[in-house]
């Protein structure tokens, strides 16, 4: 399944344009501590987060995440935003909680 594929399914806004939304996702990663999840994401994960600083990008683009999904209708920095567009690194964003978020991941398939 394709990043693309998600955004259709679940309703989410791509905040980078077009940018990467060919990338395949193999599952899904929760966490807002950045340490935390570089050393427990894997490669081709979307990562749910309410973190919107830029080293976000910094982190999804060290592990290859297939892109970042803001919960909570979180506000996200326009340097954000235009690293991520560089980086072609997606960023998606919902008013969902990531909860809600996982739920949707899982009846896809994309969870444990």
């Amino acid at each position: 399944m394709t990043v693309g594929d998600i955004c259709d399914k679940l309703n989410l806004k791509p905040l980078s344009g077009e940018v990467g939304l060919e990338r395949e996702v193999n599952g899904a990663y929760i966490c807002d501590l950045l340490s935390w999840v570089m050393a427990h994401a894997q490669k081709g994960d979307a990562w749910i987060t309410i973190q919107s600083h830029s080293n976000i990008v910094a982190v999804a683009s060290l592990l290859e995440l297939s892109c970042i999904i803001i919960c909570e209708g979180a506000e996200v920095e326009d340097e954000t935003i235009r690293k991520s567009a560089s980086e072609e690194i997606p960023i998606l964003s919902s008013n969902k909680s990531s909860f809600e978020l996982a739920k949707g991941m899982v009846n896809l398939g994309l969870g444990n």
